[in-house]
């Protein structure tokens, strides 16, 4: 789904505010109401919001949005993400790539890069990556979530801790204030912490909207990945913890400017 400039701002107020309302959107971008409950009824049929009588809100903290729409938001700032994070992973290492949109696009980021070994539990980054010559991908068993072709489970995990790798690229669906990284599956947890105690440098790459998500299961801490790239971080707490815990904070956003 394209998202037009309004409906990327309802998106935005949804998430800040919880819910939004008819009415009040219409005022807001001087449209009529009929136009709103279009849009409206657009992102919620795209899982991007959920329709309530009169407006949407924002999915719950224990929902994920749906693997398509969660392409869609923040798509040029995922994008930049991955490039950044491509930049700092040499030729000729070895590299974990956990399931994500963001980390997708570090995959994507990745074609031009030879003699890599890619150890990933998520499919479509192996599918991507398969094709290119100097690339060799090793791709993790366990069980395939049909939602976004993620590999989860005990056997995974297993099979992750069988390597000690160069770098990890890991992403996280929400970001508290305290430095908590969350996710929704604690499948995917397990997996995203055998990455973290098996790389030599962890790169968490995540747009500013995970600032503003929550989500019920802990991944970790934020101290304990080195780099941490994002298009920008608005959050004091945050970069007080990057600057006691010694993580390389990048924003791209700003490296762009």
């Amino acid at each position: 789904m394209f998202l037009s400039d309004r409906q990327e701002k309802i998106i935005a107020l949804a998430r800040s505010s919880g819910r939004v309302l008819v009415d009040d959107l219409a005022t807001q971008f001087a449209v009529t109401p009929q136009t709103i409950r279009k849009d409206l009824n657009d992102l919620c049929d795209a899982q991007l919001l959920t329709r309530i009588h009169g407006g949407a809100t924002f999915p719950r903290g224990t929902e994920n949005v749906r693997y398509d729409a969660r392409r869609q938001i923040a798509a040029t700032e995922k994008q930049a993400i991955g490039v950044a994070a491509a930049d700092l992973i040499p030729n000729n290492s070895s590299l974990f790539i956990n399931i994500g949109t963001t980390t997708e696009a570090v995959g994507e980021a990745l074609s031009d890069h030879h003699e890599l070994m890619v150890i990933t539990n998520n499919i479509n980054v192996a599918n991507r990556l398969r094709l290119i010559d100097n690339i060799e991908v090793v791709i993790a068993g366990g069980v395939v979530r049909q939602s976004d072709g993620g590999i989860v489970g005990e056997a995974a995990v297993d099979f992750i801790r069988q390597f000690k790798v160069d770098y990890a690229v890991i992403g996280a669906s929400a970001i508290d204030p305290d430095g908590a990284l969350l996710d929704y599956d604690f499948r995917e947890v397990k997996v995203a912490q055998a990455i973290i105690a098996n790389a030599r440098h962890v790169i968490l790459v995540a747009d500013s909207t995970k600032f503003e998500r929550t989500a019920p299961v802990r991944i970790g801490q934020i101290s304990q990945v080195h780099t941490f790239i994002t298009d920008q971080c608005d959050s004091p707490s945050i970069r007080n913890i990057c600057q006691q815990s010694g993580v390389v904070l990048v924003e791209t956003a700003k490296a762009n400017r």
